[in-house]
């Protein structure tokens, strides 16, 4: 068995950035991103619903390297299996992992959680199964100029786990998504995950 491995400080040092200052970050970055989890249905609901203790954003797998040369300063680990190990520099994730915690060294603080993903500039695809996807254009909004993955691409990576927030989050939306959102989530929940309890509430809310 291999060692769980855990380099930087504990999980209490989250601080993390809010998008705004991610934004900031990245700007000018050819490497197509959006906030994802909880900030982003917050974007697309215009409103901060809850706290949210951490700072999730996708990427596509293939512009890493490139995103890092906006994040420099920072510390890169990678996140996998119980482990979080710290990468060189030039030292791209292993093929297997899809976190990656960002490391703030002077404040000895994580600022935010770089996923991974099998999308590109023009296709998202849904990590767990790539055959669910839709057109990019059609998965991200904007609020202020901030890209944001679509409740209907958030709730379907949240409606494994169901926590209390995940329920929260697909209530707060369940009123506001129009009819082709609705319809899209129904039918990958319905390929990702039969018989979750939120296809009737999609198709008959």
């Amino acid at each position: 068995m291999t060692e769980t491995r855990w380099d930087g400080p504990g999980l209490d040092a989250w601080d993390a950035w809010r998008p705004e200052r991610v934004a900031e970050l990245l700007a000018g970055t050819t490497v197509p991103w959006c906030v994802v989890g909880g900030w982003a249905i917050d974007l697309y609901l215009g409103r901060e619903t809850r706290t949210h203790e951490d700072l999730e954003i996708a990427i596509p797998r293939h512009g890493f390297s490139t995103l890092r040369t906006h994040l420099a300063g920072y510390r890169l680990h990678e996140v996998n299996d119980g482990s979080v190990r710290a990468l060189a520099d030039d030292e791209s994730p292993s093929a297997d992992a899809h976190q990656n915690w960002v490391l703030d060294v002077d404040a000895d603080a994580w600022r935010m959680d770089v996923m991974l993903e099998p999308s590109d500039a023009d296709t998202w695809r849904f990590r767990r199964d790539p055959h669910v996807q839709a057109p990019r254009a059609r998965m991200v909004g904007y609020r202020d100029r901030i890209p944001y993955l679509r409740p209907e691409g958030v709730l379907l990576f949240k409606a494994k786990a169901v926590r209390e927030k995940d329920e929260r989050d697909f209530a707060a939306c369940l009123a506001v998504l129009d009819d082709n959102s609705r319809g899209w989530l129904a039918a990958a929940l319905a390929r990702v995950h039969h018989g979750h309890h939120w296809i009737e509430q999609l198709r008959n809310g």
